[in-house]
């Protein structure tokens, strides 16, 4: 039957897997953050379509790293010189042509880590900024259902897809159609990968957090805009990115 309990219990073992079996992963992607930010270097995340969640839970956010930058496709417009029916086109993911633009305006220092997200892996715009970046010599992580881009063929013409490209992949856990539980007349419904990515973010951002500790260095950490001081102590921070991080309505 299809239901909040059923959904409930169907996530549940989904966010053990990632727990117990993504440590090692896990770890390596922290290091690439954290090697990178020491280094005055800051974490560049894009995810297109409902993987833009994954980016929203890394970038600005109350307990998150400050040196975070959102790369979205809205940038073509907000920041750059696209009209701005372009985004009326819901396929305008798969356009390998616009990962140049997003770069560019992105204006990333050769220090930065990207961190890009996708459940499947495959659209152009994705695996175009993938490449950018890589050939830029920035660490990539990739954040995606290893499930799912393995049953789909790439759509960017060089064939390859973001697990190709990526230093270190996090696998999401979401299986193939992202949805978990089936319905009887096929299909399913009520997908999981906005909920482990959100886990996944954490995960990082703590693994991240963890390293700076080690070493014997406080890392830039937002406080919540809604306590007192919140808005001092963030700008304090912010201001040595200045120029460096986009931070919109």
């Amino acid at each position: 039957m299809i239901s909040a309990q059923g959904y409930a219990a169907a996530v549940r073992p989904v966010l053990d897997r990632i727990v117990d079996q993504g440590a090692e992963p896990l770890g390596r992607a922290a290091d690439l953050i954290a090697a990178s930010l020491r280094a005055g270097g800051v974490l560049q995340a894009f995810g297109a379509g409902h993987s833009e969640a994954f980016a929203a839970e890394l970038v600005a956010r109350a307990g998150g790293l400050v040196p975070t930058n959102r790369i979205t496709l809205h940038d073509l417009v907000l920041h750059g010189d696209a009209p701005r029916d372009v985004l009326a086109d819901p396929k305008l993911e798969r356009d390998p042509a616009i990962a140049h633009q997003l770069y560019q305006i992105a204006a990333p220092q050769p220090q930065d880590v990207f961190v890009v997200a996708s459940q499947s892996g495959i659209n152009g715009s994705v695996v175009e900024l993938a490449l950018l970046a890589t050939e830029r010599g920035h660490p990539l992580i990739a954040v995606t259902s290893v499930e799912h881009t393995g049953r789909v063929a790439p759509r960017h013409p060089s064939g390859r897809r973001l697990v190709d490209l990526a230093d270190v992949v996090l696998d999401n856990g979401a299986p193939y159609g992202d949805a978990l539980l089936p319905l009887e007349g096929g299909g399913a419904v009520c997908a999981v990968s906005s909920v482990t990515s959100a886990l996944l973010a954490q995960l990082l951002t703590a693994e991240v957090v963890r390293r700076f500790h080690q070493v014997g260095e406080v890392p830039p950490i937002y406080l919540s805009a809604n306590v007192p001081g919140g808005d001092e102590h963030n700008l304090a921070l912010e201001s040595r990115y200045a120029g460096r991080l986009r931070r919109t309505a």
